[in-house]
């Protein structure tokens, strides 16, 4: 156990007794754990998420401090609720950094929490590594000095890929847009009229609307009355889940394929038999019970008897390889000060994480670890989200 020194100007005026107190103070610097600060939805309709989250951390910080630590100390979580509040998210990331200390933050579940958070952690020049919101624009800020760091879908890759989808498995020729009217909705707006611009194809139209929504179907009439033969969705669970009780309401059986937000929850709890239809993105799934990390994370939360149990997966993928990232990254930089950290992200190698092996994940010009070739298509089939057949 370190010993607490109070000094007193007598005792450090006292020569040899003072030199020797004030070498002990870096000792005990370095015996303490490393801070890493979690803004993320812990409570709420996206709180499955960031349980997810949370336990991914915890799985990653479970190997890294069994192995020793970080530069000989272990690895602390301190975490805040966002509530997913961008106000609230950013009075957190504060605290975290200023009155906590911590040497990075990890989190931003919804991208307007994240872009609340980002001008705050370039200022501070605090390392901000998101392992769930995907708005292009977090980590494309355009900061001279970008500290803000990915390892999770982005929508302009998502938004390629689920167009692609839709018009190879569906043959769609004129899809409509159904988006959650907040910067998720927009950054995907962007995303997904860039994609049909690249095919030359027109859209039935784009409609927007609120998470406290209970009715969906005048913008979804619209949407048929204009020839839509497909929809692109983008809201996370509870939204996700009205746009489907209102298709089930008209009657209307079209092809969606949605962005990552019904993976976050009970999806078909609250949408119905209906939501086993949508087809959705995401980054990792367990498909085997004898996987090594499904294996000890029914082992330190053992609540979780199946697959079905882990809700979502993705989210406890990104956030474990997103403390494996960070944890090299303090490592080769030697020092848990947030400039350096940040150009050692740079220079990381041969790090395996749970969704690939990360060789220069980050360059000052792509500051997301994961690409398409790390996505996969999923729905929800009796409660628990599976890939989708080929």
């Amino acid at each position: 156990m370190p010993v607490r020194l109070n000094l007193t100007r007598r005792t450090v005026m006292a020569g040899a007794a003072a030199l020797g107190l004030l070498s002990a103070v870096p000792a005990k610097a370095q015996e303490d754990p490393i801070k890493i600060g979690l803004v993320a939805a812990l409570s709420g309709q996206s709180a499955k998420s960031g349980e997810a989250i949370t336990r991914g951390i915890m799985l990653a910080l479970d190997k890294i401090n069994g192995e020793g630590g970080v530069l000989g100390r272990q690895l602390e979580l301190v975490s805040r609720d966002d509530e997913s509040n961008p106000g609230k998210g950013l009075v957190a990331a504060r605290e975290l950094v200023q009155r906590e200390g911590v040497a990075a933050l990890i989190g931003g579940l919804d991208t307007p929490v994240s872009l609340a958070i980002v001008p705050f952690a370039n200022e501070a020049k605090v390392p901000f590594i998101g392992p769930w919101a995907a708005g292009t624009p977090i980590t494309k800020n355009g900061a001279e000095e970008n500290y803000v760091f990915r390892v999770s879908a982005v929508d302009e890759i998502v938004d390629e890929a689920i167009t692609e989808y839709l018009v190879t498995k569906y043959g769609a020729k004129r899809p409509g847009m159904i988006l959650i009217n907040n910067p998720w909705g927009e950054s995907n707006e962007k995303g997904l009229l860039k994609a049909l611009e690249a095919r030359g194809m027109e859209h039935a139209g784009i409609e927007k609307f609120e998470s406290n929504d209970v009715d969906v179907v005048p913008q979804l009439t619209r949407l048929k009355e204009n020839g839509a033969d497909g929809l692109f969705m983008v809201a996370n669970v509870a939204p996700s889940a009205q746009v489907v009780k209102s298709l089930d309401k008209m009657g209307w059986d079209v092809p969606i394929a949605s962005h990552w937000g019904p993976a976050g929850g009970r999806f078909t709890e609250l949408a119905g038999a209906s939501g086993e239809k949508v087809h959705f993105i995401q980054t990792f799934l367990f498909t085997d019970p004898e996987h090594p990390l499904f294996v000890k994370l029914q082992e330190m939360f053992p609540e979780i008897e199946t697959l079905a149990d882990v809700t979502p997966a993705t989210g406890i993928a990104n956030a474990y390889d997103s403390v494996l990232l960070l944890a090299a990254a303090i490592e080769a930089a030697g020092s848990t000060d947030g400039p350096a950290i940040r150009e050692a992200m740079y220079g990381i190698s041969g790090v395996e994480g749970v969704i690939k092996t990360y060789d220069t994940p980050f360059t000052p010009d792509n500051q997301d670890a994961l690409g398409p070739n790390d996505y996969l298509f999923s729905q929800f089939v009796d409660g628990q989200i599976i890939p989708l057949a080929d």
